[in-house]
Order: C-alpha cells, then sequence, then structure tokens
C-alpha cells in the first residue's frame, strides 16, 4: 500500500535537483500531494462514490492548485514539478513516469461523454504551460515544449513546440535546391543530431526552443 508514495518520492528527488530530504518532498510537494489525492478518488470513483470521489478532488485542487478529475487514468511515478495550474480531465490517461511542469492541460475538445481527453505515453515530459487538446497520443519519451499547443498525435520520441505545436527541424526549408551539393554547401549529420539533442533538453526544461509563431511567445519555467 505504501510502495506508490516511496516511488513517487524518489521519483521527485531523482528529478529535481532542488530536493534535498525524502521529508521535505512528502510534506512540501504539491505535485504529489495532488497524485496522491488522486489515487483514493479514483478509488472511490471505480466503486461508484462518484460525488464523494469529486468532492475530494475538489479538495485536492482547493489545497493544491491542482485539477485531476477522478475518472483519470493515471500511471506510475507521475511527478508533476511546482504544480500549479495543472488541470487533468476526466477521460485523460497518463502512462508512467511523466514529468508535467506547472500550467499544464490534457484538455477535451468534444462536448459529448466519449474520449476526448490526450493519452500521454510513459516518460513523456511536458514544459511548462504545455496544453494538448483532444483525444490524440503523445508517445513514449516525446517532450512537449513550453507553451506549446499540441492538437494533433505526436511519435514517440518527437519533440514538439510552437502554437499550433510542429515536430523540431520538421518544417526546415532553405527555399532553394533540395541537392546540398548544389550551392557547395555540404550536410553534417553529427553537428545536427547534437543540435536536435540540444534542442529536446531545450524544450524539456521549459525553454521552447524551436519554430515558434512570432506572435506567440511560449512561457517558460
Amino acid at each position: 500500500m505504501l510502495e506508490g508514495p516511496r516511488e513517487d518520492v524518489r521519483a521527485a528527488l531523482e528529478r529535481d535537483p532542488a530536493a534535498k530530504s525524502k521529508l521535505e518532498v512528502a510534506l512540501c510537494y504539491a505535485g504529489l500531494h495532488a497524485v496522491w489525492f488522486h489515487r483514493i478518488a479514483h478509488a472511490l470513483w471505480n466503486r461508484g462514490f462518484r460525488l464523494t470521489a469529486r468532492l475530494l478532488s475538489q479538495f485536492s485542487r482547493f489545497l493544491t492548485g491542482i485539477e485531476i478529475h477522478p475518472a483519470a487514468q493515471i500511471g506510475r511515478r507521475l511527478f508533476i514539478d511546482h504544480g500549479a495550474g495543472v488541470v487533468i480531465g476526466e477521460t485523460a490517461e497518463v502512462g508512467d513516469d511523466v514529468h508535467m511542469h506547472h500550467g499544464c492541460t490534457l484538455g477535451g475538445n468534444d462536448p459529448r461523454p466519449v474520449k476526448r481527453h490526450p493519452t500521454v505515453e510513459d516518460e513523456v515530459v511536458m514544459g511548462a504551460n504545455a496544453t494538448l487538446v483532444g483525444d490524440i497520443t503523445v508517445g513514449e519519451g516525446a517532450a512537449v515544449g513550453a507553451g506549446a499547443v499540441v492538437v494533433d498525435d505526436v511519435d514517440p520520441g518527437e519533440t514538439m513546440v510552437g502554437v499550433p505545436a510542429s515536430p523540431v527541424g520538421g518544417d526546415e526549408s532553405d527555399g532553394g535546391d533540395d541537392d546540398p551539393e548544389s550551392n557547395g554547401d555540404e550536410t553534417t549529420p553529427t553537428n545536427d543530431a547534437s543540435a536536435s539533442v540540444d534542442e529536446k533538453s531545450d524544450a524539456a526544461d521549459g525553454i521552447g526552443t524551436g519554430p515558434v509563431d512570432p506572435d506567440e511567445s511560449p512561457v517558460s519555467e
């Protein structure tokens, strides 16, 4: 029964360099408190005590600033970093080892009582104020940059930035000949790969690099 909370505390210590001790994490991390409240509310929901479950989820929201619908399916070791303003909707599904920063939203876009919220697979990282809308799937190991708005499926391992979000490096165009040797330029795969890794790291940290609309300025931590 206590293994879940122990895993959550260990995950926070591993992912947050500001965390100094297990006791500090257990007492001071609102993101963990919200997840623990949700586990109780989810159990009540599944047993038919739905009003009680909703009341508990609202009490959790009052205490933590994080709203998780009691019907949402949350995996193991979800770490909500800072926490304030996170919203996870009724039909959302969140896998194991997901890392969310403050302001993230898993929202719906269908007024009917159907699967209308995102599915977030294992080991996804979401930057501050990232928004996922609708019945979409964010693949395993993907990263969503700060302030990005995702409305389509995301492939595993992909990094998404911008409004609307697009893959890092996915829409690059130099407006010239497709042949890199036609103007004497040569490609450097090693440098490109290094740049891609750096961009994904920046996006996960809430910096939000990439092809962002100039009229939109993603909010970082």
